[in-house]
């Protein structure tokens, strides 16, 4: 009998600008994403783009690379929480991926 689970991650954006002192403008975009399962509903990864004064004016970039580093950061969340649960069950250590450069290793 095949069983059907349904995930659904949102991805939350957000933009933010400032002034430097050369009246230059750099934008930073914030991204969020979160997974929602029956079992979990509190996953999420978190990622960040930077666009530089003398970067185009093409906001879908910022979108796109804080969107894939979320989504990463989520990836790799996930699956240290997979190695957790199985180092539970099997009662020993297992071998964690490293982190992507973007995340924080505090976390």
């Amino acid at each position: 009998m095949a069983t059907t689970k349904r995930w659904t991650v949102d991805i939350f954006l957000s933009e933010n600008t400032e002034d430097d002192v050369a009246d230059k403008v750099t934008v930073r975009t914030h991204a969020e994403a979160r997974l929602r399962t029956e079992a979990t509903a509190g996953l999420r990864g978190r990622g960040d783009a930077r666009k530089s004064p003398v970067d185009p004016n093409i906001p879908e970039i910022g979108d796109e690379l804080a969107a894939a580093r979320a989504l990463s950061d989520l990836a790799h969340t996930l699956l240290h929480n997979a190695a957790r649960d199985l180092e539970a069950v099997a009662g020993k250590s297992t071998a964690r991926p490293p982190a992507p450069p973007w995340v924080d290793p505090a976390r």
